[in-house]
């Protein structure tokens, strides 16, 4: 039996991207041998024609089938969405702008049926990306690596190959804040590691505002990692100390040379100092009361709104259930 491929292709407004990633994909899967596929399409609440099109596709290519979700919940959600309805042997997330090339599809199938448990895709030359998003980027690995003991591997994105055993234990994880870059290395299992140039983007324009990339980031860095705290923590402890040392400093003046006209202008300094410090500590701390209260309420990370083509989404010689 053909071992089954899942390509798990999020979606929101891409209605320009849809035909010509079909044509790219199509023929490059076709030709990798001893594999059937399965290319599930996930619709994050798109506001386009993205859905139409993309249900219309089921109808023309029976190994695709389309995950209709009720309304848009971030692109964390739909990977997750992908990963657990997908039936595959192995799985790959790939963005449906085709800057990740699909050529490199048929390597990473050769690494995984060599041994491998996880593909990583590797990005060696990111010059289709502005430089502001390049230093941003590498500043991010840099310091969340610092600050955590999972390490994130640097340029690698959500583009990989991922065996079933590897994708049940995503499934596991009972975590609704996701940040998936950091549990596909949280998780482990045998890994290698494929290089590649970043292309531009095939049609329309990336979905991700500087703030949306910011809040990844945080979540990137609260998920993994409680050493923030405590760095804040050390300062506060630092500060504590610098503030013990200048009173034992001030009192000594004022007995040896007595009491002198206070400086506004350095008492201003140093309470807008402070009290900034306070703030940002304050705001951190929030980041984790605000991730704690998140997981107790303990919402679903997503909800389907339909499932279309493949008998809407169930395989019966693959699903024990049917």
């Amino acid at each position: 039996m053909p071992q089954l491929i899942s390509l798990i292709v999020p979606c929101y407004n891409e209605s320009s991207a849809i035909d010509l990633f079909v044509a790219t994909v199509t023929p490059i899967l076709d030709a990798i041998a001893d594999t059937s596929w399965e290319v599930i399409y996930v619709d994050d609440g798109s506001r386009d024609d993205t859905l139409e099109k993309l249900i219309a596709l089921t109808q023309k290519m029976p190994s695709s089938r389309v995950v209709e979700l009720s309304r848009n919940f971030g692109k964390e959600a739909a990977l997750t969405v992908g990963l657990d309805v997908s039936q595959g042997d192995a799985v790959i997330p790939i963005d449906i702008d085709l800057q990740d090339p699909p050529e490199l599809i048929a390597d990473m199938v050769a690494a995984w049926r060599e041994g491998a448990e996880i593909v990583n895709a590797r990005r060696v030359d990111r010059m289709s990306d502005s430089l502001l998003k390049r230093k941003t980027a590498s500043g991010f690995y840099k310091i969340h690596n610092a600050l955590s003991r999972i390490k994130i591997p640097e340029n690698v994105g959500d583009f990989r190959l991922m065996d079933r055993c590897v994708v049940n234990a995503l499934k596991s994880l009972p975590e609704r804040q996701r940040f998936m870059k950091g549990l596909f290395a949280w998780v482990g299992f045998r890994t290698v590691t494929i290089d590649y140039t970043r292309m531009t983007r095939s049609a329309g324009s990336s979905k991700f505002s500087a703030f949306s990339l910011f809040n990844l980031a945080m979540e990137g860095f609260t998920s993994f990692s409680s050493a923030p705290l405590r760095i804040w923590t050390l300062i506060g402890g630092c500060g504590a100390f610098a503030a013990m040392i200048y009173g034992f400093l001030i009192l000594l003046r004022t007995l040896i040379l007595g009491n002198s006209v206070p400086g506004y202008p350095s008492l201003f300094v140093a309470i807008i100092f402070f009290g900034s410090v306070q703030l940002i500590s304050v705001g951190l701390l929030g980041e984790y009361i605000g991730r704690i209260y998140m997981e107790a309420k303990c919402r679903p990370i997503y909800i389907i709104r339909k499932m279309h083509g493949m008998q809407n989404g169930c395989d019966p010689e693959r699903d024990p259930e049917l």
